[in-house]
């Protein structure tokens, strides 16, 4: 096996570990409290993704790839029509079944991200928190892979970290600066390695854009990147 799909297997390992306690990160709660005046910026920045996600009005059939515990699957049940909701944690598949109590019209799929081809075509693409989590070498192919799941006129959203201050205190650079991969610790003292690769939002979008997509990529003041593309 390559050295990058035994890091890959060890970051799905990681998440899978971490289940029960993503939503602590999410909420800032445990050790990823930050105090009154970080948190109240956090769940602020939070609040302005939310507004722009409604502008970008998510409607119709929805693929949300990494779907996680489901934060992001209940925002988008308020727009889809039909969401297809993909992660390779069935623990973590689990926790979003309940956050999205039963809604129907959520289909949960148990498969590797990397790996799983849609088997139908949709009219939006999102995903939350996953992009960093592509290795640079698979960058051009993901982008591939979520344009082959666009309808014609389809679109994408996605959310991720803007700085490496949000998931500071359980974590730290593995190997030399700037290698895009980190140590992430659980509760219980495990430690995985995870690809995390922070994007500047200027570069990502003249990357995007040399890759054939157009749109706006934006930051928030201190922790998130968002942004919404089409083909060009």
């Amino acid at each position: 096996m390559s050295a990058e799909r035994n890091l890959l297997e060890e970051q799905k390992a990681y998440y899978r570990a971490r289940a029960p306690e993503y939503d602590d990160w999410f909420l800032r709660q445990g050790v990823y409290d930050g105090g009154f005046e970080e948190n109240r910026r956090w769940f602020a920045e939070v609040d302005a993704v939310r507004g722009a996600l409604r502008s970008f009005h998510p409607g119709g059939r929805v693929l949300e790839l990494a779907c996680g515990t489901g934060w992001w699957t209940r925002e988008l049940a308020s727009y889809a029509d039909r969401i297809t909701a993909v992660d390779a944690s069935p623990e973590v598949l689990e926790l979003n079944r309940r956050r999205v109590g039963g809604d129907g019209r959520i289909d949960h799929v148990l498969a590797d991200v990397f790996q799983w081809k849609s088997p139908e075509a949709y009219d939006v693409v999102f995903f939350g928190f996953w992009l960093s989590h592509v290795p640079p070498r698979r960058f051009e192919e993901f982008w591939a892979h979520v344009r082959a799941a666009l309808k014609p006129g389809g679109r994408v959203f996605f959310v991720d970290s803007f700085q490496r201050s949000t998931a500071a205190r359980m974590s730290r650079p593995a190997g030399e600066p700037g290698e895009g991969v980190e140590i992430r610790t659980l509760g219980d003292g495990r430690e995985f390695r995870v690809v995390k690769i922070l994007y500047d939002p200027a570069r990502l979008q003249a990357d995007l854009a040399a890759l054939g997509w157009k749109g706006r990529i934006a930051c928030t003041e201190s922790f998130f990147l968002y942004g919404g593309l089409e083909p060009a």
